[in-house]
């Protein structure tokens, strides 16, 4: 008998667009930016692109939490060899062992997700997916500069370029929604921050939907001058 995870029932309920941003945003530095290049891909590229997108930030985020887990063990031995207060040690530590296993939780995440996707489009309506993906994607690069300069208004004493790339895709993919796509700014802003809570870090999705409806007044006010 086979046992479905809980992610995969209720991706088999998402409506094909929910699916399309959740590709796209795994393929979005994977594939072609040129928009004829990107009009020759087939859903198979697409997925395939996904994959290996998982896959390599699932290899790095194991990588990074082995380091951290590295330096947990050699703080912990050199306070071996010191004498007076080690709490300053022990808060080191702990700090260390919480990043590596949020960091392993995003992997497993991203190795969940990468087992999900062939069944999910089995199930889906394929052409629908393809071409909404393809969509996100193509306007995505053709307004990258317009989106990264709405996008960085409504940061808040940040940067773009210091933000996590998943993070960086979920915003940008939003952001086009509701600027390039006619797409209503509350599934917009719902959207990222699902996307946000199952990819992005523990309160990533927090951040995503406070910058998200920051720029959503922004282009209602543009729009209404």
């Amino acid at each position: 008998m086979i046992r479905w995870s809980t992610g995969l029932i209720l991706s088999l309920h998402m409506q094909p667009r929910h699916i399309a941003r959740e590709l796209a945003l795994f393929s979005i530095n994977q594939l072609p930016s040129q928009p004829q290049k990107l009009e020759s891909k087939t859903l198979d590229d697409i997925v395939t692109a996904v994959v290996r997108s998982l896959h390599d930030e699932t290899k790095e985020l194991l990588q990074t939490a082995s380091a951290e887990l590295q330096r947990s063990q050699e703080r912990v031995m050199a306070s071996e060899t010191r004498t007076g207060d080690i709490r300053q040690d022990i808060k080191a530590v702990e700090g260390m062992v919480r990043e590596a296993i949020e960091l392993t939780k995003n992997a497993i995440n991203h190795v969940g997700s990468a087992l999900e996707f062939p069944v999910t489009l089995v199930l889906s309506q394929r052409t629908e997916v393809r071409n909404y993906a393809i969509d996100i994607l193509k306007m995505v690069n053709e307004k990258r500069s317009l989106i990264d300069e709405m996008i960085s208004s409504a940061l808040v004493n940040w940067q773009i370029d210091r933000l996590a790339q998943v993070d960086k895709d979920i915003l940008r993919i939003a952001t086009a929604e509701m600027m390039f796509m006619n797409v209503a700014s509350k599934i917009a802003i719902d959207e990222a921050v699902e996307l946000a809570k199952r990819y992005s870090s523990e309160d990533g999705y927090r951040f995503i939907n406070g910058v998200l409806r920051r720029i959503d007044d922004q282009i209602k006010e543009s729009r209404k001058a």
